[in-house]
């Protein structure tokens, strides 16, 4: 059992940065792919970024290749998403999660475990 908890989410201008953060409980953390996951309202949940164990590759969905990092930091049992020149469409609940799976993972029903979500709100 792992238990997700993220934060740093918040109300930012068009242009502004953010970084988000994700902890995780338990002492296997590094067994895990760490994913970030973002839904707006009245759309479904989307694959933003995704990164594998020990930091060994990580993967962005094309819409925010550039602007978004993800990191992990395996001591911490944190996952990291920098988020840079935020535009108002990147508003969203955004989530973390974690899988078992072996490879690039980047399907929602792929990850196992999820956290409850931290609010991202850009201005225009």
């Amino acid at each position: 059992q792992v238990m997700l908890v993220e934060s740093g989410g918040g109300l930012v201008q068009a242009g502004g940065s953010l970084r988000l953060s994700c902890v995780a409980s338990g002492r296997t953390f590094s067994r895990y792919v760490m994913g970030w996951f973002r839904q707006a309202p009245g759309k479904e949940r989307e694959f933003i970024a995704a990164i594998g164990r020990s930091g060994a590759w990580t993967y962005y969905a094309d819409s925010v290749k550039g602007r978004f990092t993800i990191s992990r930091d395996d001591v911490k049992n944190t996952v990291y998403l920098q988020i840079n020149s935020l535009k108002p469409e990147d508003t969203a609940e955004y989530y973390c999660a974690a899988s078992y799976m072996v490879g690039i993972v980047i399907k929602s029903e792929e990850y196992r475990y999820w956290g409850q979500g931290t609010q991202v709100t850009v201005s225009s």
